[in-house]
């Protein structure tokens, strides 16, 4: 009888049982907590490459890091890539809300994270319009700014001018939110394909681009288009101290005259920067990295030197 009792009492109870449960919990729920601590970015993913100086490598528009895959292949050897893929382009998954603001938070976030010593910025089209963003707000913080076919401010590029305001074309920009909103993805493809002439080259990239506008979210490209319409940068850019190349194309203009007055433009837009040089592709068309990648990695290699 005693024996009996003994081996009762050394079974666990069920405070005990309770008790370990609880503790299975709560280390799961605090590795989690733990896991979202560490990773607090939404808004975009990240693949890293290559080892070296820190270089982030930001997209456009509808568009993926795999547009970066080329040139990333060449600079790997000495820098370690950041390739950025934001969320709702080109089938990475979208986040409701504001975009642009979001991810320039969350980048930083993650430079702070990553421990990230001043890295250089590489950016096309909307991504070099982060790449001004993340260097106007935090010029402390960001490197070497390498511009591709992208400004401060988007909206002198429908207008021909620099003298246009967020005011003016604001009402245009909340036409494009609703009317993007609605889309479906045949509707996304078809209208990126009726400017692909002036996007790229060949038929090969010309569907490249054409396939990631198709995969991307209409809501989140609509919502990138509004807020790349209503914020100018173009006065805060002069509080970045750090070396900015801006490369134009121009291989789409149809004469000198739409070239010369394209790199007025531009040059207009990075003239309140201290340490700011824009150059010409006169062949190539937006999507550089695709319809001369060559060009494209000499010139960034040249921007990334000390």
């Amino acid at each position: 009888m005693s024996n009996s009792n003994n081996n009762r009492k050394k079974q666990p109870g069920f405070w005990t049982y309770f008790a370990i449960s609880m503790s299975i919990v709560i280390a799961v729920m605090a590795a989690n907590f733990s896991a979202k601590a560490q990773t607090p970015h939404d808004s975009f993913t990240v693949e890293v490459i290559g080892s070296g100086k820190p270089v982030l490598m930001i997209p456009g528009l509808m568009s993926d890091a795999r547009v970066w895959r080329p040139t990333a292949a060449t600079l790997a050897d000495n820098y370690q890539l950041h390739l950025i893929s934001l969320a709702g382009f080109a089938g990475t998954p979208a986040v409701d809300g504001e975009h642009l603001p979001k991810v320039k938070q969350q980048l930083l976030q993650y430079i702070d994270q990553q421990q990230l010593q001043r890295p250089a910025v590489v950016g096309h089209s909307l991504g070099a319009f982060m790449a001004f963003y993340l260097a106007s707000s935090n010029p402390e913080k960001i490197g070497t700014v390498v511009a591709v076919d992208g400004l401060p401010y988007l909206a002198p590029v429908f207008s021909g001018n620099n003298n246009v305001t967020v005011d003016q074309v604001k009402p245009q920009a909340d036409d494009f939110r609703q009317q993007y909103r609605n889309m479906t993805a045949e509707q996304l493809a078809a209208i990126t394909a009726q400017g692909i002439g002036r996007q790229a080259i060949s038929a090969q990239h010309q569907q490249q681009v054409i396939a990631m506008a198709k995969a991307s979210d209409a809501s989140v490209v609509g919502q990138a288009l509004y807020e790349l319409l209503t914020t100018d940068l173009r006065q805060d850019v002069g509080k970045i101290t750090s070396k900015v190349v801006l490369l134009g194309a121009s291989g789409a203009l149809a004469d000198d005259t739409a070239r010369d007055n394209a790199r007025q433009l531009y040059q207009q837009q990075v003239a309140n920067i201290a340490k700011a040089t824009v150059n010409f592709n006169p062949a190539a068309r937006h999507f550089i990295m695709l319809d001369d990648p060559k060009w494209l990695t000499a010139q960034i290699l040249s921007a990334l030197q000390e």
